[in-house]
């Protein structure tokens, strides 16, 4: 089931797209401003935005491109703007798709197959995802809730364990031994100061819960 997050102001518009998607299966989540849009974005667990760009509090401009700081989730675009310097500008920004006001709600629909099928279809691999965490193994780079975290590469590695085995408890012998690929001969603090750099960088997106300290043992993620 697809999370679609729908950003209209116009509330007949945004009622008639949302209701349409629940008959398709989907599960639509509604915000009538831009600034609204960012919050329920930054809550997380979005496979699709359907915005506008005339928003109240922020423009779907402005959060387009906020967005594409830190996800590449299909962004499509409904205005009511019909010049192609416009379109051009949007997928610029970094739009997936336009679609111009008035639209057939059949017409959207075979768009946003189109958008999740592209979605579906990145590489294997290349992201690591454990609820609201992205991790793009590549570029070692973390996304929680949307929102950029900045991890050194050590830190990185120690989220990337502890998300690639969700359900296993480490100790911090294995977690030193697997990041630093050396024998574990520090301090035994070492592990618990990183993990609680790691809880601080993530707390702004309230993930910072995610990493459950197992006492006297050492660390594993939360179940969801």
């Amino acid at each position: 089931m697809p999370r679609i997050l729908i950003i209209e102001d116009d509330t007949d518009i945004n009622n008639a797209a949302a209701q349409y998607l629940r008959r398709k299966g989907c599960e639509c989540v509604q915000a009538f401003s831009g600034t609204e849009g960012r919050m329920l974005w930054q809550a997380g667990g979005i496979d699709l935005l359907l915005m506008d760009l005339m928003l109240p509090g922020l423009s779907g401009g402005e959060l387009i491109a906020e967005i594409r700081q830190s996800s590449q989730v299909p962004v499509m675009v409904l205005s009511a703007k019909t010049e192609l310097s416009d379109k051009v500008e949007l997928l610029g920004l970094g739009a997936d798709d336009y679609l111009t006001k008035p639209y057939q709600l059949e017409e959207l629909w075979a768009r946003i197959l189109v958008q999740l099928r592209h979605a579906s279809a990145a590489p294997p691999g290349e992201c690591l995802r454990y609820r609201d965490w992205v991790l793009n193994l590549d570029e070692m780079t973390l996304t929680a809730a949307g929102q950029p975290v900045n991890l050194t590469a050590h830190e990185f590695k120690i989220v990337e364990l502890l998300a690639g085995r969700p359900k296993r408890v480490f100790t911090k012998q294995q977690i030193y031994e697997a990041v630093w690929q050396e024998a574990y001969a520090v301090e035994d603090k070492t592990i618990t100061v990183h993990v609680s750099n790691i809880r601080a960088k993530l707390r702004p997106s309230g993930t910072d819960g995610y990493i459950q300290t197992v006492w006297g043992i050492g660390f594993k993620l939360a179940e969801a």
